[in-house]
């Protein structure tokens, strides 16, 4: 069961996310329909850690083992999306392919779970220019 919850206010959701870099460029995902993108992961379940959701996120979603390193942010989001108000709370961890293995690929591509998600590798020094749910990613 997600650690979500839905009230008369807005939805809050407590989030755990990878920070994927390879060769310069750094994973990012988005809804299909949706103009903003985000670092890959999701929902922590209820009695789940926050690293153990994000590698089992990973898995789920590309099929990849990943090691959760250290943790970079904690973060308090508000935003509105689908015409909802939500108060997240994230926890954002370095992560890398496991046994070293490379997963980087310039081309955008959909993961395990259809075409409902799109991820793709971005330059990091072109970060600025992404429109991003989390806008603490926002550098300048």
């Amino acid at each position: 069961m997600d650690a979500v919850f839905k009230t008369q206010k807005g939805i809050f959701n407590y989030r755990a996310a990878g920070v994927w870099m390879e060769n310069g460029y750094v994973l990012l995902h988005k809804q299909v329909q949706d103009e903003h993108w985000t670092l890959p992961g999701g929902r922590v379940n209820l009695m789940e850690d926050s690293k153990s959701a994000v590698q089992r996120e990973i898995q789920e979603e590309l099929g990849q083992k990943v090691e959760v390193n250290n943790l970079l942010w904690i973060t308090e989001n508000f935003f509105v999306y689908n015409q909802s108000p939500i108060h997240e709370v994230g926890l954002y961890y370095h992560i890398e392919a496991a046994n070293n293995a490379s997963f980087f690929n310039k081309d955008t591509f959909f993961g395990l779970e259809g075409e409902r998600l799109l991820y793709k590798w971005f330059l990091i020094n072109e970060l600025e220019e992404i429109e991003y749910i989390q806008s603490f990613l926002k550098l300048g």
